[in-house]
C-alpha cells in the first residue's frame, strides 16, 4: 500500500499528564493529573484561567477536565484527541518513550532510593581516579547541587544521586569540574547501569558560584546515556524502510541512538520550538520526533505551577506558525510520556494517562475526533509507522493504529 503521509511530526509534552491511571494508588499517585491540577491551581493562584486555545481546538479540553478550558462540541474544532493507558511497568521518561515507539516495557527498571552499593559506587570512584563522591542517595537535582555545590568546587568529588525514576545522576560544576570530563566519568557509568538494571545515567552539568553571589544554576548541557532498546522499535522499522528519521531534543539519547538518522540537541522549549520550526522548512520527509523538556526538567520536577502554565501557553501560541508549515502529506501528533504535576507531593513524575492530540490538513471531519481510551502508547507509534509506511508494523511491536479512525483509510 502506498503511504498517504510524507512526513509525521511526533511532539512530545514532556511530563504532561493527563489524570491519573486506574493503578496510580500503587505508584502513591492517586489523584495526579498534570492538566487538570495545573489549570484549577493556576487559576487559584493567579486570577485567570490557562489561554490555550489552539490545543483547545484540537480537543485539549475533552480529554480530562481543565479549568477554563471546555471540550469542543459538535461542529467546531478540528483534529483529534484521546488518551492512552501505559503498559509499561514505570513512570519514567525511558519506558514512556520506548512503548510510544511499540517496545514495552514489562519488567520495570531498577530503582535505589536508599542510594547505591558502596562497593558499586567505590569501583566507579577508582575507575575514574576520583576523591570520591558527594551525595549517593535520593534527592531533588536542584536542591542537592544546593547544598553540595560549594564542597563540590573545593574537593573536586562529583555528586551522585538518584529519585523514584530508574536513574544514576552525576551533577558536577562545567568549569571547576570540567565539562567533558563528566561526560566520560557518566560513560563509564553506563557500564554499571547496565550490571544494576538502571534505565538512564544522567550527566547534570551546573554553573554558578554563591561566593561570588552567582546562585548555582543548571545547565542545557545534561546529557542522557540509556540502555539499549531490547528489541527493534517503530523507529527501527522506518530506517529499514529508508524513511529518515530526525530527533529534535533528549530523544536519540533515550533510544541510545538506536533508530535515529539524526538529531538536533536543544536548550529548552523555546530553542526546541525554534528548530522545530526551521525543520519544518527543511526536511520534507520522514519522522520528527521532537522532545520538549522544560515542562518536566524545570516545572514538574520543581512544582512550578506558573512556570509549567506559561511553556503550555507559549507552545500553544507556536501551533498557528506549525499550521503554516504544514501540508496535506503532513500528520501531528502531540502526546507525553508520563505525568509530572505540578500540584503534586514530591518532585518525581506521576502516574498517568498521556494526552493525544492529532491533526492534519487533509483531515476531512468537521469537529475533533474522540479517538477514545487507547490500550498503550504504543498506538502513536503503530500510526506514525503506519502513516509513513502505508502499512501496519508487524508484531512483536505492540500498538494498533488509529489512522483510520482519523479518516485516512489504507
Amino acid at each position: 500500500m502506498t503511504a498517504q503521509f510524507d512526513r509525521v511530526i511526533l511532539i512530545v509534552l514532556d511530563g504532561v499528564g493527563a489524570g491519573e491511571l486506574p493503578d496510580a494508588t500503587v505508584y502513591g499517585d492517586r489523584n495526579s493529573n498534570t492538566l487538570g491540577n495545573l489549570s484549577r491551581s493556576f487559576k487559584s493562584s493567579e486570577g485567570r484561567t490557562l489561554s490555550l486555545p489552539n490545543l483547545a481546538a484540537w480537543g485539549l479540553g475533552n480529554i480530562t477536565s481543565m479549568e477554563g478550558i471546555s471540550g469542543c462540541q459538535p461542529g467546531n474544532g478540528e483534529g483529534a484527541f484521546g488518551r492512552a493507558l501505559e503498559l509499561s511497568r514505570g513512570k519514567d521518561t525511558t519506558s514512556g518513550h520506548w512503548e510510544m515507539a511499540g517496545l514495552v516495557v514489562n519488567q520495570p527498571f531498577a530503582t535505589y532510593p536508599q542510594g547505591f552499593p558502596k562497593e558499586i559506587v567505590d569501583r566507579w570512584v577508582k575507575e575514574n581516579d576520583l576523591p570520591g563522591v558527594l551525595g549517593n542517595c535520593a534527592a531533588s537535582g536542584t536542591e542537592i547541587i544546593v547544598q553540595y555545590g560549594e564542597e563540590h568546587m573545593r574537593t573536586g568529588k562529583p555528586i551522585l544521586y538518584t529519585s523514584a525514576d530508574s536513574v544514576w545522576q552525576v551533577a558536577a560544576h562545567e568549569q571547576a569540574f570540567g565539562l567533558e570530563r563528566l561526560y566520560k566519568i557518566c560513560k563509564s557509568a553506563r557500564i554499571i547501569g547496565d550490571e544494576l538494571k538502571l534505565g538512564r545515567i544522567i550527566a547534570r552539568p551546573f554553573v554558578g558560584d554563591p561566593s561570588k553571589g552567582v546562585p548555582f544554576k543548571r545547565t542545557y548541557n545534561r546529557k542522557d546515556y540509556a540502555q539499549l532498546p531490547s528489541q527493534p522499535t517503530y523507529l527501527d522499522h522506518l530506517r529499514s524502510a529508508s524513511i529518515p528519521v530526525l530527533g529534535i531534543g533528549k530523544i536519540s539519547n533515550i533510544y541510545a541512538g538506536q533508530g535515529i538518522d539524526k538529531n538536533i540537541d536543544t536548550a529548552g522549549n523555546t530553542d526546541g520550538i525554534k528548530v522545530l520550526l526551521e525543520q519544518l522548512k527543511q526536511q520534507k520527509k520522514g519522522l520528527i520526533f521532537c522532545n520538549l523538556i522544560d515542562f518536566d526538567m524545570l516545572y514538574g520536577h520543581r512544582r512550578d505551577v506558573k512556570g509549567f502554565a506559561l511553556a503550555l501557553e507559549e507552545f500553544d501560541r507556536a501551533i498557528p506558525e506549525i499550521k503554516k508549515r504544514l501540508t496535506a502529506r503532513d500528520l501531528i501528533l502531540i502526546s507525553a510520556d508520563h505525568g509530572n504535576d505540578p500540584t503534586f507531593h514530591g518532585t518525581d513524575h506521576t502516574r498517568e494517562y498521556i494526552p493525544i492530540l492529532a491533526y492534519s490538513p487533509a483531515q476531512k471531519s468537521p469537529t475533533p475526533v474522540d479517538l477514545g481510551i487507547r490500550n498503550s502508547f504504543a498506538d502513536i507509534g503503530a500510526t506514525a509507522a503506519q502513516a509513513l509506511l502505508g502499512q501496519a508494523t508487524p508484531t512483536p511491536l505492540a500498538g494498533v493504529s488509529f489512522l483510520k479512525e482519523l479518516g485516512f483509510s489504507q
